[in-house]
């Protein structure tokens, strides 16, 4: 403690002159919040660089802890000298992040294993190439809303990271049939999680090839999936033993027939069996919960 004068009491540590990368760093900082370090940057130059030394050494990056929205200028100063990074998750910077801000750190980060930009619509071909050309042990992508990823910039990526695992391609309407094929024979044996919800350019074709190429598959979203129709959840039911979850409503196409061989597996699905939406129907018109005996 200093008293008024400025003059330090004799024996009084400052916080400061703790070892920083034995004490500090992974005992103090490691549990600030982002949001919190951006301001103690302000406090003084020597907490400038206590932070920037502590931000280096980042293994997980998720900007939705600096806010629902960081500016550019925040986020830079975060991730200027980062060069560990494990996951990164830029969500939050879907209205501004372009390829300029992200590929630099992409190409300083080669350890990446999991990556989110979901709705991150100002980013390009350019960025799928920088993870392609430069984090080869990717294992978890999320592209979600995506407009901009095509087929030829999946192709691409698919090429360089054998060790993908999660793929999130919701609403990435430019892909079609082709590219999930593509998708399923070049890395169906190691893919364990797959959206594809919320579009209509996905059919019963690539469903085909999901079953046949992905014998780990687990958790499957087809949302909203159109052209999905029964015969392709039928091929699901024989030829993913792994399947966990399976995500069909809005699919007009998907019949129960073709859904009861994988509930009777105990696969989690997102649509009632049709008994029971009509008991649902039924509470809600009459005002409780009818019984029925179903016993002969």
């Amino acid at each position: 403690m200093e008293p008024s004068g400025g003059e330090q009491e004799p024996g009084a540590v400052r916080l400061l002159d703790l070892p920083w990368e034995d004490v500090l760093l992974p005992h103090v900082l490691s549990w600030v919040p982002l949001r919190q370090l951006l301001q103690l940057q302000r406090v003084s130059r020597a907490f400038r660089a206590l932070v920037q030394l502590h931000l280096a050494g980042l293994r997980r990056f998720d900007a939705a802890q600096v806010g629902p929205q960081i500016p550019r200028a925040a986020l830079t100063r975060l991730l200027r000298d980062a060069e560990g990074l494990q996951e990164l998750m830029l969500a939050p910077c879907y209205e501004w992040l372009s390829d300029e801000d992200l590929v630099p750190v992409l190409v300083r980060n080669p350890q990446l294993r999991s990556v989110a930009l979901a709705g991150c619509g100002q980013l390009s071909r350019r960025t799928l190439g920088a993870l392609a050309e430069g984090c080869p042990r990717l294992q978890r992508l999320s592209l979600a809303h995506c407009d901009w990823v095509d087929g030829l910039a999946l192709r691409g990526l698919l090429n360089r990271c054998p060790a993908l695992e999660e793929l999130d391609l919701t609403a990435c309407r430019q892909l079609k049939d082709d590219a999930i094929i593509f998708l399923a024979r070049r890395r169906g044996a190691s893919l364990r999680s797959l959206s594809l919800a919320v579009n209509a350019n996905v059919g019963d074709l690539a469903i085909y090839e999901l079953a046949r190429y992905c014998p780990r598959l687990e958790h499957l979203d087809l949302t909203g999936c159109l052209r999905v129709g029964s015969e392709g959840i039928r091929f699901l039911g024989e030829f993913c033993p792994a399947l966990r979850s399976l995500r069909v409503r809005h699919c007009h196409r998907v019949a129960e027939h073709s859904l009861s061989r994988l509930r009777n597996r105990g696969v989690d699905i997102d649509m009632e069996p049709p008994l029971h939406q009509a008991l649902v129907l039924l509470q809600d018109m009459v005002g409780f919960e009818p019984f029925l005996n179903l016993q002969v």
